[in-house]
């Protein structure tokens, strides 16, 4: 692992029921180190936003969390460890995918999509306490050889891409290496330049897009994130709105 502490320690487990819970449950009896990892191949209780579920094929993809501790970043800002997280997967992507073929966007505010098919989710837990983040767990998970997807998921994954298998832990280290780089920019403040960057592979940006609102379907334009990361829409009549995760749905 060429990084200087993400992904330095791994803990792999033959199976689990997330990723996320026994890196929490390890975190409230040991000290892990800062940049540990705990993956598995077999993920049978898999979680993401919205409490729902995250499935994963048995050996087929890269379903992990990543354990950090950034006692540095306000509360106010902890919505970056979104976007660099997501920033750290796209990256990773355009390694392997020739971004003149594929067209790659994170989808606000953490999944990634490849042709408008999911191909990769983040789910994130903090620990708060004095306004501070004590340690986050960033659960991750990236469909690479995994070929048959239920219709309703609108999935894909590298092998269905690219027509042969990839190495797992190959991605995991390009997501290691690329979330040390961005980790280590928002340790430096430099904000506006993660912001920049995320916004430039902004699902929607600059167009009409299609939302589900307390059960209706509404238009709006996509003008991007605000400066609490919420998602920030102009409306037909043209006032601005933003959204919280919880409140509104991608139709897409």
């Amino acid at each position: 692992m060429e990084t200087l502490f993400i992904g330095r320690n791994v803990i792999f487990l033959d199976y689990t029921e997330s990723t996320n819970s026994y890196a929490i449950d390890m975190l409230k009896n040991v000290n892990l180190a800062e940049g540990t990892i705990i993956q598995t191949s077999h993920q049978t209780n898999g979680r993401g936003q919205r409490g729902n579920a995250w499935n994963s094929e048995k050996s087929a993809n890269l379903t992990a969390s990543l354990i950090i501790k950034p006692t540095f970043l306000n509360l106010k800002n902890q919505y970056f460890l979104y976007q660099i997280s997501a920033l750290a997967c796209y990256d990773a992507l355009t390694e392997i995918l020739n971004k003149s073929h594929f067209d790659i966007k994170i989808k606000w505010p953490n999944d990634i999509l490849v042709n408008n098919l999911k191909i990769a989710g983040i789910l994130i837990e903090n620990n708060i306490s004095n306004s501070k983040v004590n340690w986050s767990v960033i659960g991750f998970g990236l469909n690479i050889n995994q070929i048959n997807f239920d219709d309703h998921y609108k999935a894909t994954s590298l092998k269905k891409l690219c027509n042969e298998s990839k190495d797992i832990n190959a991605l995991l280290e390009l997501f290691c290496k690329h979330f040390e780089k961005y980790y280590l920019m928002l340790k430096s403040n430099k904000f506006n330049q993660i912001k920049e960057n995320y916004l430039n592979c902004f699902f929607g940006l600059n167009n009409w897009m299609n939302f589900e609102i307390n059960g209706r379907q509404e238009q709006f334009f996509v003008e991007g994130i605000n400066d609490s990361g919420l998602l920030q829409l102009k409306s037909n009549s043209e006032n601005t709105l933003c959204f919280d995760v919880k409140s509104i749905k991608w139709k897409y």
